[in-house]
């Protein structure tokens, strides 16, 4: 049952881009995926050619969340989306302060989701420190913290590093195996971004699994409502996709070596999509 949890330490960093992305190339190489929406902006679904207008989700009615079956999409063959739905910034909050208050609202339906152990489970958080990430942290196999290439992200590195945007109490601590880094918006021309890349580099060692170059692509690609890996597969930010995509799954356990599920998966309605 891997879930990986993306997630940074801010906004602006391309945090739903890469996710949409890296779930598209881990359905490329054969593994089913669920795509889980766990960002209030609810911007996942906009680079998988939903319509705008389109603005239903699982938690849009807290009501709803246990029935999140029901607003499932298939955005690709092996590739289920399950958006946030729309709100308001009020019901945003009373959002967080109801899973704050009771951690079974996500936990229960997670643990649905995840049954299935050959079905990857890719979920994009909000930024920063949210009750979505205390609640999701302790059943993830991985937590993938983007950084920007840029002065900000190396001068806030030792509080990122440290695993502290992951809230207070034991947790960092629990979780520090299992959290890994990715950079994005490297740009090699660049004496800046280039300098910021290496310093961050140095600093996480083995826990950065990779880079992704600035590229108009990528912008191109949401602006398509299309995976940069059909919009523009030979570009420089496509084949740094398919190196991050490939050093993720790694870390991971391999699907041969997962366990079957011992009871019915409970996406057997959309069996099909894989």
């Amino acid at each position: 049952m891997p879930l990986i949890l993306i997630a940074s330490p801010k906004g602006g960093v391309g945090k739903t881009t890469l996710a949409a992305n890296l779930a598209d190339g881990f359905r490329r190489n054969g593994r089913p995926v669920l795509l889980l929406d766990l960002d209030p902006q609810n911007a996942l679904r906009l680079h998988f050619g939903i319509p705008v207008q389109d603005v239903g989700g699982y938690l849009a009615d807290r009501t709803a969340c246990q029935d999140w079956r029901a607003h499932l999409r298939q955005v690709a063959p092996g590739l289920l989306l399950l958006p946030h739905g729309a709100v308001e910034l009020r019901a945003a909050l009373e959002n967080a302060l109801a899973l704050e208050q009771d951690p079974s609202l996500l936990q229960a339906p997670l643990r649905d989701m995840l049954a299935d152990p050959s079905v990857l489970v890719v979920a994009d958080l909000p930024p920063g420190p949210s009750p979505a990430l205390q609640v999701t942290a302790p059943l993830a196999s991985l937590v993938l913290t983007v950084l920007q290439s840029e002065p900000i992200s190396a001068a806030m590195l030792a509080e990122v590093e440290s695993g502290r945007f992951l809230g207070s109490g034991t947790l960092p601590a629990l979780f520090a195996g299992r959290l890994h880094f990715l950079l994005n918006g490297v740009d090699l021309q660049s004496r800046l971004s280039r300098s910021s890349a290496e310093t961050m580099a140095r600093h996480l060692g083995p826990r950065l699994v990779g880079a992704v170059s600035r590229d108009e692509a990528l912008a191109e690609a949401l602006a398509y409502q299309r995976p940069l890996l059909d919009h523009a597969p030979q570009s420089a930010a496509a084949a740094d996709l398919r190196q991050v995509t490939a050093a993720v799954e790694a870390l991971l356990p391999s699907p041969e070596a997962l366990p079957q599920p011992a009871v019915a998966y409970p996406l057997t309605a959309s069996r099909g999509a894989w």
